[in-house]
């Protein structure tokens, strides 16, 4: 009987009107202010559960708040899981549409709980993957892509914050030296130190550098970019990017700029690193964001498994 009376009777069930719900959410939507990429992703999900919802027992009841807005969307929430087969991400990435849609409507949000998100640590390339990579670069001939590469892989610095970096930001010698992020995430600076293999790819490059702007070497411009598209302004982060990506291409092996910061980090913490000097080389601003991390990956879980087969 209970579950009987959270339902809508056939006789009570409104039709819903999808393109005008449609229509009303992309006006409000496009006075919010938000990302365009935020916006499209809202209005994807928003697309599809009302289109869920058109066919569904709930009808535009569901629409107008209270009990049956709530049944609705963890109906569509259980159909997201079990039948679309959406990952927990992509489960959480929906509600928060719905939540936007029920925000325009004025009705206030649905109670639903978040799909609880794997405790795992960030993806990054394990020790065969390292090698090849780095076999790659070491293979380019481009003294530029090399020193992206090699710079990325041990500093751990973001996408963004590579690509701002200035000639002047960068200090090199023989051995060692340093590099200057000026405005990392939340407009914080902080100071990275280069490795030798950094310092020695980075020597490489300012002299190929040199060379390709006929620059008198005592007379560098300090606020010039250090990374030199083809035609000769600054590298975009999208072209770094694909530097990256077609270096492991090469290796045959996926990565990303993202996949290689997170591989500097968990080389870090698993070097026995303190916590808290990792978080300041990787620029976090919480420790939690670090400690990430330390927890297991899939290849752990997998490694832990294989561990324990017994021979028959």
């Amino acid at each position: 009987m209970a579950a009987r009376s959270r339902r809508v009777s056939a006789g009570d069930r409104i039709e819903v009107d999808k393109e005008r719900v449609l229509t009303r959410y992309k006006s409000w939507l496009g006075r919010q202010p938000l990302s365009v990429r935020t916006r499209e992703a809202y209005l994807m999900q928003v697309t599809a559960f009302v289109t869920w919802l058109a066919g569904s027992e709930h009808g535009a009841a569901a629409l107008a708040g209270g009990s049956v807005r709530d049944w609705a969307v963890r109906d569509y929430k259980r159909f997201a899981k079990v039948s679309k087969r959406w990952s927990p991400a992509t489960v959480n990435q929906a509600l928060a549409g719905i939540d936007n849609l029920y925000r325009s409507l004025g009705v206030g949000r649905p109670e639903i709980t978040r799909e609880e998100m794997a405790r795992l640590a960030p993806r990054s390339l394990d020790v065969s993957e390292q090698r090849a990579f780095l076999r790659a670069v070491e293979a380019c001939p481009s003294a530029r892509d090399r020193a992206i590469a090699i710079v990325f892989f041990y500093t751990g610095v973001r996408l963004s914050e590579l690509a701002q970096l200035a000639l002047g930001d960068v200090s090199v010698s023989s051995r060692r030296g340093s590099l200057m992020v000026r405005a990392g995430k939340g407009d914080m600076s902080r100071e990275e130190p280069l490795n030798c293999a950094c310092s020695t790819a980075l020597t490489d490059w300012l002299i190929a550098r040199a060379d390709r702007l006929n620059d008198a070497p005592a007379a560098p411009d300090p606020q010039g970019p250090l990374w030199l598209s083809r035609s000769g302004g600054r590298m975009t982060a999208r072209g770094i990017d694909l530097v990256l990506r077609r270096l492991a291409s090469d290796a045959d092996v996926v990565v990303s700029a993202h996949t290689l910061r997170h591989t500097c980090v968990t080389n870090l913490i698993r070097s026995g690193a303190d916590v808290v000097l990792v978080a300041e080389i990787a620029g976090h601003k919480r420790l939690d964001t670090t400690r990430r991390y330390s927890l297991p990956s899939l290849a752990d879980k997998d490694a832990a498994l294989e561990a324990v087969l017994v021979e028959t």
